[in-house]
């Protein structure tokens, strides 16, 4: 439903799944998203993502930063994506060949609880300072994702909004819709 939707990634994010459940459920995705021309995303688990070749993997900053062993990006995949909270993180993030940064969370959400939302001041502050593509994250619904497109961002990712709709694949249409409408920034 999300392919039908027009998403650009997906990302598989479970966090108290177990390894081998993240693996079959991976193994099982990405047929689907490389035959909808949609990247897949592993939230995570860098080595599930390298092994099965997956677009992407997307790491926390304790994940990436706070580990005896960061992984190494290697081209073609998978490609880093790296969560950030504050400026300083994002400046660090930009330093390790990350393909994106993720910004946020923007709001409150249930995906991210206990993490304290950064506000639109982030996103504004990412806007002028990140030099490579980044996502506004947390919280974005149909009722407030003018005002993060009109902070600045030009990328953004919803869970809830979407996934907690009656028809997935409109839901997901609608933020798409919403991004077409925004002018692209010069940025990457």
């Amino acid at each position: 439903q999300l392919c039908e939707g027009g998403a650009d990634l997906i990302q598989l994010r479970a966090k108290d799944w177990p390894k081998e459940k993240v693996r079959t459920i991976a193994e099982s995705l990405l047929p689907i998203t490389r035959d909808a021309g949609v990247a897949l995303v592993i939230n995570d688990h860098w080595e599930i993502a390298n092994e099965i070749g997956a677009d992407f993997c997307h790491l926390g900053q304790e994940d990436f930063f706070e580990t005896a062993n960061p992984p190494q990006p290697t081209a073609p995949k998978p490609l880093l994506g790296l969560s950030t909270h504050a400026p300083e993180q994002a400046e660090r993030a930009m330093t390790v060949g990350a393909a994106y940064l993720a910004v946020g969370p923007v709001f409150a959400t249930p995906t991210k609880p206990g993490r304290s939302a950064v506000t639109l001041d982030y996103v504004h502050w990412a806007t002028g300072h990140i030099d490579q593509p980044w996502f506004a994250i947390g919280g974005i619904t149909l009722d407030n994702v003018d005002d993060v497109l009109s902070a600045g961002a030009s990328r953004i990712c919803v869970v809830s909004a979407i996934l907690n709709a009656s028809n997935i694949a409109h839901a997901c249409q609608q933020f798409r819709e919403r991004l077409a409408s925004t002018p692209l920034e010069t940025t990457p």
